[in-house]
């Protein structure tokens, strides 16, 4: 999960109801009639209307509140080894500063050890939650059971307090792209939903997500899912010591050019380990990126696919959920990846 490639942009509030139970087209019909100087709704565009399925759209509730400071944060026991951000509570921090060096591991060292058994484990949360996706289930209670699972496994929940995000875990459903915050809004019939877990562990980050399936989604949505995770294979399979680090982006292009779907430019895949975001930034569409990977890096590839041809998102008031503009659906998928001296291990599948 990146936290720090975000478009800051916000959609002006004029939004009077939170949709439920529409399908795409209306969400869009409404947003031309309501929100008129929002840059995403060009009016020589606003009779090219496409249908991306019958879904439940996700908006702000009102009346808006600003920020996250309502939100109470999840106890952690106080043996429970934290990262920095985490030990100072300054969400002011510039955290992506504290790092050193080119971020690579030791192979064959303890380092080594430790960032594989910080993904092995940020791997079985996330396949935990994805257990628990089902209609009526809350986000804010599959958040609850994952932080208690990374707590019980002596483990530390990396989004906790990350310049000041609220949250174990992100959960976006539907059209937003990434960095939801878990509510009590209940999944319902037909959602997707992506959920992004970080945990750390020894001193290692392990950072992975994937969108679930919510009871019976129609074949736009499953679509969407199964060609997110196409696209994360091919950035895998464009991995290899000596290998570009901007031939991923034109690798997951390649797979998702020829199709009714884009690639949000909005975030980024990033060097993990000891700091939960650092070079080498990952980008998941054609870039001129440099650099080549060596033996010892390990970065997560993290591509969010949108429905249609605008990936341009909007934050909300909260400052950190981020919507697609139109309303069209996102799906993400993530896995942490290790350079070898022969290949590369994927340490989240």
């Amino acid at each position: 999960m990146c936290m720090n490639m975000i478009v800051n942009k916000l959609l002006p509030p004029l939004l009077s109801h939170r949709l439920r139970n529409v399908s795409a087209v209306v969400c869009r019909s409404y947003l031309r009639r309501h929100v008129t100087t929002s840059p995403a709704f060009d009016s020589d565009k606003s009779l090219e209307v496409e249908d991306f399925g019958a879904y439940n759209v996700i908006l702000p509730e009102e009346p808006f509140v600003w920020g996250v400071s309502h939100i109470t944060r999840r106890p952690v026991p106080s043996h429970i080894i934290r990262p920095k951000y985490a030990v100072q509570h300054d969400p002011s921090v510039d955290h992506e500063q504290q790092y050193e060096g080119d971020g690579r591991i030791n192979l064959g060292s303890i380092d080594e050890k430790r960032v594989r058994a910080a993904a092995t484990l940020a791997k079985n949360v996330r396949q935990y939650a994805g257990s628990l996706v089902k209609p009526g289930v809350t986000t804010n209670s599959i958040d609850a059971a994952v932080h208690n699972f990374i707590i019980a496994h002596e483990a530390y929940p990396s989004p906790l307090l990350y310049k000041g995000f609220p949250r174990s875990c992100c959960t976006s459903v539907n059209n937003v792209v990434s960095h939801g915050i878990p509510d009590d809004r209940p999944l319902e019939d037909g959602d997707i939903i992506n959920i992004d877990v970080t945990i750390y562990l020894d001193g290692y980050h392990g950072d992975t997500s994937s969108t679930f399936l919510v009871g019976d989604v129609d074949e736009p949505g499953r679509d969407l899912v199964q060609m997110t995770n196409t696209a994360l294979e091919a950035g895998i399979n464009a991995c290899g010591p000596g290998r570009p680090f901007n031939g991923i982006g034109r690798a997951i292009h390649e797979i998702v050019r020829n199709t009714s779907h884009s690639v949000c430019p909005a975030f980024a895949g990033h060097g993990i380990g000891t700091v939960f975001h650092r070079p080498p930034w990952i980008y998941h569409t054609p870039n001129d990126e440099p650099g080549v990977m060596l033996p010892g890096h390990c970065f997560t590839i993290e591509p969010s696919l949108v429905q249609g041809s605008n990936p341009s998102v909007w934050i909300f008031p909260d400052g950190w959920t981020a919507s697609t503009e139109n309303c069209a659906r996102s799906a993400q998928a993530e896995h942490m990846i290790l350079i070898t001296e022969t290949g590369v291990d994927v340490l989240t599948q």
